[in-house]
């Protein structure tokens, strides 16, 4: 019997059988980097001789209201969430079995917190239905188990974000807690603790299974109206262009007929790129292999949480009387050419890559060294700007349901969006400095405030976005898409406005009709303004402007200069006057020229009175301390903005 401890070793050289480490299902893993042999796995070949199925599981309908391409996790959860709101006319296809992708191999974990507010939204819902609406709706199992889940602090900054995780859950009422080495070794006796600084223990936490999850959320669709129609790969997307000039979906051809429609929704996985492409869309995404191992039985193991060593970048998932170890690598394999026949098919696994893991594994549970291994398991996994996954999966099914039928998600999917992910240098930059300490250019920062305090600073803002709206609705348009009252004389002090929703913040100048005078000013003989906008949600803003003058029908042009012009957003500073004063033929004094009082308007659900405030009890909590706090109508810093004027008696 071989054992995890040596099994890796034993993989780099293994060009012979893993004898007594390999049962009749497992293999010798080639670790040649660039290997992407596919192999299927036993019971898949079985499943299709037993069926003898050669086309489609049902007739095709002539129209739909929408049509759903992919039967995993996202597929299933977005067809069930549509009926869920009210749409019975709907189809999913899949181009061979329900999971036959991602889904069906997944390790199938639920983590329930993460930093992102929309996120830990998106987990709850989906715990949710997998947990207990389905069984309640549809009187059949799931495979849901709730074993809890337990991250791994290995050094102090880990450990402040995991206190952070607990308070953030505590106000979505996520159970959860920070214990001690010595605590978390009573909980899962079985684990390493000598290198620990703590854990984060969420009892709610738990595991799915792919398969049961996937063929409940069908069966509930389809008692509710919808059509689920496996073996039937989609060939095309037909788009035509409307008076507009918008492309918009026509039809979705397959091999065995037509399905005309105005909405596709893409959740094809692995297949998602070349699906996209068939509409003329892009979607970002990368395609990779991702492979875990599955323990021999560990005497002890039973009833234990899952485990998530970010550090180690190891997951140890429950499996019975065993576990599911795996991870994700700093050096994947990418698979390039995504075939279009794989279907519940697997890779040779790479050893050199994967056992990079093992350390990790058996270093946190060293009686994984002694444990042999059961079988292994190398698929694709997904990489992208936008990810429905088997966790985030019932979240943002319903999401994608309620874009679809309300023309815009509940809830902040911006990062969910491929249309707004671009290239942004900037946000890489920050994401090098994270911490929750002070970062390492803090000192730089702080010269740079005390200069602007105490001298002049200019900021360059040439990252922003910058528009120009014109033509001859440009003020319809305009009244259409913002909340503040942008119809100021030209030359007047420019309005901070709103999208409604918020759906964003920028600024808006109304412009004076008249010739090109400057070599980017569009000529302009009626209404016209000039958009500045934040250079990380420039793409967002476009997107949604454009759409709102397609589907209203104002006769406008956005024209876009964000690459061809600067931005000087302003010059601040005690003696910011003074150098103004140096290069402009202007009286720049307080009275000529006073201090900027406009405000930025928001559109509020509920009104939040003075009395309101100034009647409630308040308190903070930080890392798990929670501290009294006094709530304040003004700023109690310069509550009467005298110091920004340059005023510090």
């Amino acid at each position: 019997m071989a054992f995890l401890g040596t099994a890796a070793r034993r993989g780099m050289a293994c060009r012979k059988p893993l004898s007594p480490l390999c049962h009749a299902t497992t293999r010798c893993y080639s670790s040649q980097s660039t290997h992407t042999t596919e192999k299927s796995v036993p019971y898949e070949k079985t499943l299709k001789q037993e069926d003898g199925i050669s086309g489609p599981t049902k007739p095709l309908p002539k129209f739909a209201d929408v049509v759903v391409i992919g039967g995993g996790s996202l597929g299933c959860q977005t067809l069930y969430h549509l009926c869920k709101l009210g749409m019975t006319n709907v189809v999913l296809l899949e181009r061979d079995r329900l999971t036959t992708g991602t889904t069906w191999h997944t390790a199938g974990l639920l983590w329930q917190l993460r930093p992102s507010d929309t996120e830990l939204e998106l987990l709850a819902h989906t715990r949710n239905v997998i947990s207990s609406e389905l069984e309640e709706e549809t009187g059949l199992e799931t495979g849901w188990i709730q074993n809890g889940g337990l991250f791994i602090a290995s050094n102090k900054q880990r450990l402040d974000e995991y206190k952070r995780l607990m308070s953030l859950g505590k106000a979505y009422g996520i159970e959860s807690y920070v214990l001690s080495p010595a605590e978390t070794k009573d909980l899962y006796p079985l684990m390493n603790v000598k290198d620990l600084y703590g854990t984060l223990y969420v009892p709610k936490d738990g595991t799915m299974d792919p398969a049961g999850t996937c063929t409940t959320l069908s069966r509930a669709a389809t008692a509710r109206g919808a059509t689920v129609i496996e073996n039937c790969p989609v060939t095309g997307i037909q788009v035509k262009v409307d008076d507009l000039g918008v492309k918009r979906v026509k039809e979705v051809e397959t091999a065995y007929g037509t399905i005309q429609t105005p909405c596709v929704v893409n959740c094809a996985g692995v297949w998602a790129t070349k699906l996209g492409k068939m509409a003329g869309v892009n979607v970002p995404l990368i395609t990779m292999h991702h492979a875990y191992i599955v323990t021999e039985r560990i005497e002890g193991i039973q009833n234990m949480p899952n485990v998530r060593d970010h550090d180690a970048s190891v997951y140890l998932r429950l499996q019975g009387d065993a576990l599911s170890v795996g991870g994700y690598e700093h050096n994947p394999i990418f698979w390039d050419d995504v075939s279009d026949k794989f279907a519940f098919s697997l890779f040779d696994l790479d050893w050199d890559v994967f056992m990079q893991h093992i350390d990790g594994a058996v270093n946190r549970v060293p009686a994984l060294e002694q444990t042999g291994i059961k079988s292994t398991v190398c698929g694709p996994e997904i990489q992208s700007t936008f990810t429905g996954c088997m966790m985030l999966g019932g979240g943002c099914g319903k999401e994608l349901a309620h874009w679809f039928i309300h023309v815009r998600p509940e809830k902040n999917m911006y990062g969910y969006d491929i249309r707004y992910n671009t290239d942004y240098k900037y946000r890489e930059i920050l994401g090098k400095e994270y911490t929750f300490d002070f970062p390492p250019h803090h000192d730089v920062i702080c010269d740079e405030c005390l200069t602007c305090r105490n001298a002049v600073a200019v900021f360059d803002m040439s990252y922003f976005g910058k528009f120009y709206l014109t033509g001859p609705d440009a003020k319809k348009a305009a009244d259409w898409l913002f909340t503040a009252d942008v119809n100021k004389a030209p030359g007047e002090d420019p309005c901070d406005v709103c999208l409604g929703g918020v759906e964003s913040d920028l600024t808006v100048s109304r412009l004076e009709p008249s010739p090109a005078h400057l070599p980017l000013t569009p000529e302009s003989n009626g209404e016209a303004y000039y958009l500045a906008i934040g250079g990380g949600v420039a793409q967002h803003n476009w997107s949604h402007i454009q759409a709102v003058l397609q589907d209203q029908g104002f006769r406008c042009t956005l024209i876009d200069h964000t690459e061809d012009m600067g931005m000087i957003s302003s010059i601040q500073g005690h003696k910011s006057r003074e150098l103004l004063q140096e290069v402009l033929d202007s009286d720049l004094s307080n009275d000529a020229f006073p201090f900027s009082t406009h405000k930025i308007v928001y559109a509020a659900g509920h009104k939040v009175s003075p009395d309101f405030v100034r009647s409630g009890e308040f308190a903070l909590e930080r890392m798990g301390v929670t501290y009294k706090a006094t709530a304040h109508l003004k700023s109690p810093f310069d509550p009467e903005d005298k110091r920004v004027k340059g005023i510090y008696g």
